[in-house]
């Protein structure tokens, strides 16, 4: 299956707007019952907060991140995926054009 599709079961018919809408996702539940989110980011500097571990796969666009524990931001590109410790905080930089991404969650 393409990046371009999920096989769903289950979408969150109403968006999650954070960040003023800096953020915008909406949760999806495939047919083995794992859970992700599908968004876009636009160009902004923010912090997120995780619960459980997280992957980060990005669709379109890129992003900085400066991940827990580390001093150095990292860039990722369409077909880049980054993982994101549960119960922590990173930051995520967005600049020029909007990134486009899938959270797979507990990861």
């Amino acid at each position: 299956m393409s990046h371009s599709q999920l096989a769903v079961t289950a979408v969150g018919t109403q968006a999650n707007v954070y960040f003023d809408g800096k953020c915008v996702s909406h949760g999806v539940t495939l047919a083995d019952g794992s859970k992700k989110s599908v968004g876009v980011i636009l160009p902004s500097q923010l912090t997120f907060n995780t619960g459980a571990p997280e992957v980060m796969e990005t669709v379109a666009g890129a992003c900085s991140v400066l991940l827990p524990g580390s001093t150095d931001w990292q860039t990722f590109g369409p077909g880049q995926k980054f993982d994101v410790p549960g119960n922590a905080s990173f930051q995520i930089k967005v600049e020029g054009v909007p990134y486009h991404y899938i959270c797979h969650f507990g990861q």
